[in-house]
């Protein structure tokens, strides 16, 4: 009976911290994530840093190890790397008020740990050269990282954000 008892008290458990299987993607961690123009209509969505509960517990892991890591190094003055990205977003965001707007593309961008990536579609590959070099000049920028699709017939070289 014990056995028994203790069989249903785990099965419980283990239901009622299970995430739902439709539970939607979240930016667990509030990275930056935002849009940088948005001139071509049939681009899919990223994902960016929207992830689900399991996903979540994979970058945890990560974030924890990159995080403290560059600090120990001597890499990073501040004692994480993701402390850097807001930092960093509003700098880009900033500079790119200040030139003209990205015809031809549809990009986004995600800050993670001093990393900047920038996912989306773009007709003229310049852009996004243009794009990258522009978060290369940033201050505490360690990466810039484009998966961006070139080709309109191409599926999308990125994670894409499920419909809901």
């Amino acid at each position: 009976m014990g056995g028994c008892r203790s069989s249903l008290v785990a099965a419980a458990l283990l239901a009622a911290t299970a995430a739902p299987a439709d539970e939607a993607p979240r930016n667990w961690f509030d990275d930056p994530f935002f849009a940088v123009s948005a001139f071509v209509a049939d681009c899919p969505l990223p994902a960016g840093p929207f992830v689900d509960e399991a996903g979540r517990r994979v970058q945890a892991h990560r974030r924890a190890e990159k995080g403290t890591t560059c600090w120990l190094a001597g890499a990073c003055e501040r004692p994480n790397a993701y402390a850097y990205d807001r930092e960093i977003a509003g700098a880009l965001q900033a500079a790119l008020r200040e030139r003209p707007p990205l015809a031809g593309s549809s990009l986004w961008v995600t800050v993670q740990g001093r990393v900047v990536y920038i996912e989306g579609c773009a007709t003229a590959p310049s852009e996004v050269d243009a794009l990258q070099a522009l978060a290369r000049s940033l201050p505490q920028v360690e990466q810039v990282i484009a998966i961006v699709r070139t080709d309109p017939a191409a599926p999308p070289p990125y994670r894409v954000r499920p419909a809901r």
